[in-house]
């Protein structure tokens, strides 16, 4: 005889509809908020939850360090982790840097050009023009990079205040001693010649980037240059060149504050 029970239970999970999840339905809230209401103040969105002010702060503390919101004069914007998204799926936002922008330089420099911005202690790529194949697919394929293990991240890790940046090393010095003492030995180089290096790969790829900068003179992203060590490595120092020019004409740009970038 057939137990009825261990049939149609299964059968009865794949009937039962979607069911709402508090948490889950508070925390696309203020996104969704976010997203209409570019700017909004933690007031506002407490307002639009009515939820209790310490539930919603726990809600944005945590959506801030994963990148998912940027705050910017105490009011809240889409963070980089959103775009991250866009650029696994083939997708490009426009900003202070657009599509059009990094194609230029990609064909200008003959190599990938990846944009990339600083989400908690890692860098998140949200755009790319002419990588190739396996460049492509390593940036969708792994969104957030060490900061320490990135040209781009050295970029703008260098452009932290001092204390900032140096509660960032103290705090990676445990696990990432290597790299947090091979930073503090390219640190002045970075800070003089605005350009960060990385070699990857046991040697076979090379990377050069700059920070990008707002009007204000604050650095909002980083772009990086990438391709094959042997054909970028000679031609480093005119590439260098060529993405600060790019990179200082951008930063002469007015946006306003709808995203983090």
């Amino acid at each position: 005889m057939t137990d009825k029970r261990k049939t149609s239970a299964p059968a009865a999970r794949e009937r039962r509809e979607p069911q709402n999840h508090r948490t889950i339905d508070r925390v696309t809230r203020i996104l969704e908020e976010v997203v209409y209401n570019p700017g909004m103040t933690f007031a506002e969105l407490v307002r639009a939850l009515g939820a209790a002010k310490s539930t919603v702060h726990g809600f944005i503390g945590g959506l801030l360090a994963k990148g998912w919101l940027y705050e910017n004069n105490h009011r809240f914007y889409l963070g980089p982790a959103v775009y991250a998204l866009t650029l696994a799926s083939g997708q490009i936002r426009a900003g202070l840097v657009t599509h059009a922008d990094l194609l230029a330089l990609h064909e200008e420099a003959g190599v990938a050009v990846f944009l990339g911005v600083m989400a908690g202690d890692h860098l998140i790529y949200i755009g790319e023009a002419g990588s190739d194949h396996d460049t492509g697919f390593e940036a969708r394929s792994n969104i957030r990079r060490t900061l320490l293990d990135t040209a781009g991240g050295k970029a703008l890790l260098a452009e932290l205040p001092d204390s900032d940046r140096g509660v960032f090393l103290r705090r990676h010095k445990a696990g990432e001693a290597e790299m947090v003492e091979r930073f503090l030995e390219e640190y002045a180089g970075i800070r003089k010649s605005r350009i960060a290096t990385n070699v990857r790969r046991r040697g076979a790829r090379f990377a050069i980037a700059a920070a990008v900068h707002n009007q204000s003179g604050e650095a909002v992203a980083a772009v990086t240059l990438v391709g094959a060590t042997v054909d970028l490595q000679p031609r480093a120092k005119k590439l260098a060149q060529l993405l600060l020019r790019h990179v200082d004409a951008w930063s002469q740009r007015s946006t306003a504050p709808r995203e983090a970038i």
